[in-house]
């Protein structure tokens, strides 16, 4: 959930930065899980993709597709990198008290989705938001639903906005925690931020500068602290991320948007928010008061009791995420 590269990165955080189904060819057979989850597969590339459905009260309710965000992050929320807020897991269960269906997935290779490839660092961003596609058709088979709704945080907005480029039967977007620049402009922010990285920004900026051209970085020539930031292993990924701006992706979406943004976030801002607002595409707005990159309430400025909340299972979601979410499926039309 770290807005910071991509799949497996088992090194440094720069935070200080951030149900079973059987599958065989297109026939679903939905097995209960524990709560009412259902566990769910769809095809990947070499194995299954694998998420978890939360049923609402009716089988033609609204339903979100939750697309998670960078890193190892898992269907609820959570990451090897010591986040367990649980995010995605309080989204879907405050979508169904709100009678809103929901399908919260794990990224390619990852988790539940670890057969899809054997390397879940070998992936783009333009193959997430293919599997985008085949979670959709699945939600309108799970739900019945005519069209699938995007909850897109933190990266996974991203990867909701090149989704919404194919055409699908997407209803609407929602951008969480979202970046609004390009992603080389954003970790430049993110290292200069923290003070305590001074002495790493000279091998920083170069190796950023390099990934944007699409060339590699030698990390035996970095800052020790970075070389597990630009491993060799993530710099495909990091170069094809940066090849997008968000921006410019948003002024073509042609369904209904919400950009929802809290100003309690260390890792992307209220002007992101409002660089994808102001980009050209009719957008809602909303900015949520104390709220931080992973929507959970904070009462001080203090950094560490900001990231506290990174960890903190028992932490609900802050008020006003759910209602913000819940309000624009009921009526999508844009303020700008």
């Amino acid at each position: 959930m770290t807005l910071l590269i991509p799949a497996l990165r088992r090194g440094i955080r720069i935070l200080p930065l951030i149900l079973l189904v059987t599958w065989i060819g297109a026939l679903f057979v939905p097995v209960k899980a524990h709560s009412t989850d259902m566990i769910v597969r769809t095809p990947g590339p070499l194995g299954p993709l694998e998420g978890a459905y939360l049923s609402a009260t009716s089988k033609s309710a609204s339903t979100v597709l939750i697309i998670p965000g960078s890193g190892p992050t898992d269907r609820d929320g959570n990451n090897t990198l010591g986040v367990r807020a649980s995010t995605y897991r309080y989204l879907a269960q405050g979508l169904a008290r709100a009678g809103i269906n929901s399908l919260r997935i794990d990224k390619r290779g990852m988790f539940g989705s670890a057969q899809a490839i054997p390397d879940a660092n070998q992936v783009s961003v333009g193959d997430y938001a293919d599997d985008v596609h085949a979670w959709i058709t699945l939600a309108q088979d799970l739900s019945g639903a005519p069209c699938i709704w995007l909850l897109g945080h933190s990266e996974g907005a991203l990867v909701a906005l090149l989704a919404a480029r194919k055409k699908a039967p997407i209803c609407g977007l929602i951008l969480a925690a979202a970046p609004g620049r390009p992603f080389g402009d954003l970790l430049r922010q993110q290292l200069r931020a923290n003070p305590a990285n001074a002495p790493l920004l000279d091998d920083a900026m170069k190796a950023i500068t390099a990934l944007e051209s699409g060339d590699k970085v030698d990390v035996a020539g970095l800052h020790p602290a970075l070389r597990s930031l630009f491993s060799p292993q993530v710099q495909g990924f990091i170069s094809d991320a940066m090849s997008y701006d968000p921006a410019d992706l948003i002024a073509n979406v042609t369904v209904p948007v919400l950009i929802m943004q809290g100003d309690a976030d260390l890792q992307v801002s209220s002007e992101d928010a409002r660089r994808l607002h102001e980009a050209g595409a009719p957008s809602r707005l909303v900015l949520l008061s104390q709220v931080n990159h992973v929507l959970k309430h904070v009462s001080s400025d203090d950094r560490a009791v900001n990231l506290a909340t990174y960890s903190d299972p028992a932490l609900p979601l802050a008020p006003g995420v759910i209602e913000a979410v819940t309000d624009f499926i009921a009526s999508p039309q844009t303020q700008n």
